[in-house]
């Protein structure tokens, strides 16, 4: 059985694997010591299969991991995955590529997103007709009911910005977000009045980077940094692309990204200069 998102997945079994190697054991010798096959501990390694929380405690003691830094890790990758098991995105599982699951399975766990956009309005913001016409003009040619259920998926995911406690959103938009006519005038103008609106709210901090701020490092593309409560070894990048995601997990690219949002909050507008400059372009 799969749980999570395979980027979970992945990381999961990257650490059992390190552990288990400074325990100096086989994959079979570990499998043995649990009861198991070694093709399960195989496929939990390379991440094509999930693992319950309960059987990473098993493995850990199996492996005698006393750090209680690698435990917390570890516990908390499976508690991720478990969480991700069973949510109501899998309704969807023939609509939506997998990729597109794992980040709404991540989103729907985090507990604080930054966001930089350069195109469009980030999805957690969007009216339902800004969504579908965006959605109209990536998949040009997709039929009218696969359209209005993606549009569904978009709209369901904006809860975790009513969730007690809310998702902590923080997004930095280009100046081209604001003024490019997705759908028309009469949408972008409803588009920039809600983002008025949604700016007001406590857990959400927009802030504009106006043409005006020249270059910046945000010219080489749009990317989300997710963070998760308790630690921050949890954290992930996600670069969208035509056809994929790229997720990013490493330290040091987890740091060059968030040097780089801080960096373009510097560069961007206040919040309240912000909602003032998108009050004005909404009028």
């Amino acid at each position: 059985m799969k749980y999570g998102p395979a980027v979970r997945r992945r990381k999961l079994g990257a650490e059992l694997r390190a552990l288990r190697l400074q325990a100096k054991l086989t994959s079979g010798e570990a499998a043995r010591l649990v009861g198991w096959h070694q093709s399960k501990v195989s496929r939990i390694e390379t991440g094509r299969s999930g693992v319950k929380a309960s059987d990473v405690l098993r493995l850990l003691d199996a492996f005698e991991t006393a750090d209680p830094r690698r435990r917390e890790l570890v516990i908390a990758l499976a508690g991720a995955e478990e969480a991700g098991g069973h949510n109501w995105w899998h309704a969807y599982r023939g609509l939506l590529p997998p990729s597109y699951r794992d980040f709404i399975s991540l989103e729907s766990q985090a507990c604080r997103i930054r966001t930089l956009e350069t195109s469009v309005v980030p999805g957690l913001l969007q009216t339902p007709e800004y969504a579908r016409a965006v959605t109209r003009s990536v998949l040009t040619g997709t039929p009218e009911p696969h359209i209005e259920a993606l549009v569904k998926v978009r709209l369901a995911r904006q809860e975790v910005l009513r969730a007690q406690p809310p998702l902590q959103l923080s997004a930095v938009l280009d100046e081209g977000v604001l003024r490019r006519e997705v759908g028309g005038p009469d949408i972008l103008r409803r588009q920039v009045a809600h983002l008025a609106e949604v700016a007001q709210m406590p857990h959400v901090r927009i802030q504009v980077l106006p043409f005006s701020a020249g270059g910046h490092i945000g010219l080489t593309g749009p990317f989300v940094v997710f963070s998760f409560p308790n630690t921050s070894d949890l954290d992930v990048v996600v670069l969208d692309h035509l056809t994929s995601s790229l997720y990013l997990e490493r330290r040091e690219d987890l740091k060059a990204y968030t040097d780089a949002f801080d960096a373009l909050l510097l560069r961007a507008l206040s919040p309240e200069d912000s909602l003032e400059f998108i009050g004005q372009i909404a009028g």
